[in-house]
């Protein structure tokens, strides 16, 4: 009996299990983009003339996909505030974040569980915080 449990608990689990790769990421991402550059693990690509990048990491499950917003030098202290305060309430699975002086949208993941859902609503995550920012946010 408890063999029966075991197999009905855990086979709809397996059936279901995404395994993410970069081979899969390139197909996404090139049916997604108005034109893309790069190789299997690190992508440039635009979107109706947002530049997004994505960099993955196979030996430690991680990926990542961002794209540049502004000078973070030139932002105001209310406009950074305010970035923060979507970070908690409206970014959803996207960050705003500052790097080497850049205010980027920011989504990073385990790359082998993401499914191809996923990744299509993060890439429209980061599309609409980067061009969103400073608005509605």
């Amino acid at each position: 009996m408890k063999k029966i449990i075991f197999i009905l608990l855990v086979l709809p689990m397996l059936s279901f299990s995404q395994e993410m790769t970069n081979d899969k990421l390139q197909e996404i991402y090139t049916s997604i983009s108005d034109s893309i550059q790069g190789n299997k693990g690190a992508w440039q690509f635009f979107i109706k003339e947002v530049q997004l990048v994505s960099f993955t990491d196979s030996t430690h499950n991680r990926m990542r996909i961002i794209s540049p917003i502004a000078n973070s030098n030139t932002l105001d202290d209310k406009l950074i505030k305010a970035a923060l305060v979507a970070n908690f309430h409206t970014a959803l699975d996207v960050k705003y974040a500052v790097s080497e002086g850049v205010l980027w949208a920011v989504f990073i993941h385990p790359l082998r569980e993401l499914s191809e859902h996923q990744v299509r609503d993060a890439l429209s995550q980061v599309y609409h915080a980067n061009i969103n920012f400073g608005t509605s946010f």
